[in-house]
């Protein structure tokens, strides 16, 4: 459970990506920024972050290294080093009054309990009681092409911890759940059967948009995004709405001190994205290169 936070927003991310399709660079190629100007006292930062990654493809180079340790304080989108998070989790995981079965038709869920059986190697049956997210965390993962995964999430919490640092979250997990509980439950069957019915097409486009990572492409990245047929009429709920809400809360920490923050990469790019937000507020928002 204590990965959950990290795929259910990877889920986000990754599960809206369309076949990939070419991006017309606004020369946002950069996943590390720096925040400035606007009568701050100094320079705080701001990650993309791929929530997870293989293990071959996960980078920390010097200059994130550095940013980091200058930074005081660092947020997420969520606080999971909150010691409460995995009761939380496991408390707004939890169908009320029915069960997957009750959601899924009986010929959807006897194809997705013997997918989970065959292809993820659990019966359907241990997850009736849990939320169709919950489906979507383990299919995420498991359309990485590898055994080996790393979180961007994780290591930057073990840092703060080492650095003796604070972890804040600029949206709380409620909040987060909240999205897919305000979901018709069809949408959500509909979502979770054409991942299951797509998933090498799924473990393609994945690969796609770790390539993209890898090349620190936001705009590609947004693209593969708003391209989903998934997200249309979803795209103020999943992010500009959650890009919205997070740019007072940055703007608060910042004023006080240096701060380091690390966000799902799709929700940079983009004119809803929180650079072009941060900009419009007055901000001198500049990439910085690692790759």
């Amino acid at each position: 459970m204590q990965k959950l936070p990290v795929l259910f927003t990877a889920f986000l991310i990754q599960h809206f990506c369309a076949p990939a399709v070419t991006a017309q660079t606004t020369g946002n190629n950069a996943l590390l920024w720096e925040i400035s100007g606007n009568d701050l006292g100094s320079a705080s930062y701001l990650y993309g972050t791929m929530h997870m990654i293989c293990a071959e493809d996960f980078i920390i180079g010097e200059q994130l290294k550095e940013k980091f340790k200058a930074s005081q304080k660092v947020y997420l989108e969520v606080d999971m080093d909150d010691p409460a998070m995995n009761m939380k989790m496991m408390q707004l995981s939890m169908l009320q009054g029915k069960k997957l079965s009750d959601i899924f038709s009986d010929s959807d869920y006897h194809k997705l309990n013997i997918f989970f059986r065959d292809t993820i190697g659990m019966p359907l049956t241990l997850l009736n009681t849990m939320k169709p997210f919950i489906l979507f965390s383990i299919l995420t993962q498991k359309s990485l092409p590898c055994s080996e995964q790393e979180s961007y999430e994780l290591r930057f919490i073990e840092m703060a911890k080492a650095q003796s640092k604070e972890v804040l979250g600029l949206e709380t997990i409620e909040e987060q759940m909240k999205i897919f509980d305000d979901m018709p439950d069809s949408l959500q069957v509909q979502m979770v059967m054409r991942f299951v019915d797509e998933f090498q097409v799924q473990k393609k486009e994945f690969a796609k948009m770790a390539a993209a990572y890898k090349q620190e492409d936001l705009d590609a990245i947004y693209q593969h995004i708003m391209s989903s047929p998934d997200i249309a009429g979803s795209e103020e709920v999943l992010l500009f709405n959650r890009n919205k809400r997070w740019i007072p809360i940055m703007e608060k920490a910042m004023q006080k001190e240096k701060v380091f923050f690390a966000v799902g990469a799709g929700h940079l790019g983009g004119p809803e994205g929180v650079i072009n937000l941060l900009r419009e507020e007055g901000y001198t928002v500049k990439g910085i290169r690692e790759r």
